[in-house]
């Protein structure tokens, strides 16, 4: 996967060459991802999903995130990528279905790596049970759900923590029903300014499109 060859970009998003995955975090290149957020609409209310990253990830293990997310190879179009949320979820999606919510700067450094994504940030309106899902469990060892409006108050600090439930995979690839309380440390640490940005265009394209 370290090998994998990547398009990277300056700071105003031109294209200067190709190089590999691993060298893109180490030299902090600005590179292409795919983002996309699962929300269901269900008895008045919408549901956020994430992923549960498996506990063999090299980055983040056993931590909430982002509901399908990856990176976009030098020789892909962003239609191509969508092919990651199939990867890990089981969904298949076209690009048709999905809600664009724009093109978002995602920055992360730390003593391991420099993460620079140009990421095209994705909405998906489902009508999905969790048995719908099928993960990669290397990749992927759950999904999970919470109402759409306690995810905002989490990230703008109106709440510490929140329900959630879904499923997460036992020893032999099982799922097995999961409830349970949690709170900003156990997701991804994406920057709270990100978090923010992307709920904030989700409730936009919420507000116009639920039923009324």
């Amino acid at each position: 996967m370290q090998t994998e060859l990547l398009n990277i970009y300056d700071e105003n998003r031109v294209h200067i060459g190709v190089a590999t995955r691993a060298d893109v975090h180490q030299l902090g290149y600005w590179h292409e991802s795919i983002h996309c957020w699962f929300v269901s609409h269900d008895e008045n209310e919408d549901y956020i999903y994430f992923q549960l990253r498996s506990e063999h990830k090299r980055d983040y293990p056993n931590l909430l995130d982002i509901t399908a997310a990856g990176h976009l190879l030098s020789h892909e179009t962003v239609g191509d990528g969508i092919r990651e949320i199939k990867e890990e979820t089981g969904i298949e999606v076209s690009m048709s279905e999905l809600i664009s919510l724009g093109i978002m700067n995602y920055v992360v450094t730390n003593q391991a790596w420099i993460d620079k994504e140009i990421a095209y940030v994705f909405l998906y309106r489902c009508e999905l049970s969790f048995d719908d899902f099928s993960v990669q469990q290397d990749e992927v060892s759950g999904i999970f759900r919470a109402r759409f409006n306690d995810f905002v108050k989490l990230w703008l600090g109106q709440q510490n923590q929140i329900d959630i439930h879904g499923f997460q995979l036992d020893d032999d690839g099982q799922k097995r029903k999961v409830k349970q309380t949690v709170g900003r440390n156990q997701f991804v640490p994406h920057d709270e300014s990100f978090y923010q940005a992307v709920l904030h265009q989700i409730k936009e394209v919420l507000q116009d499109t639920n039923p009324k």
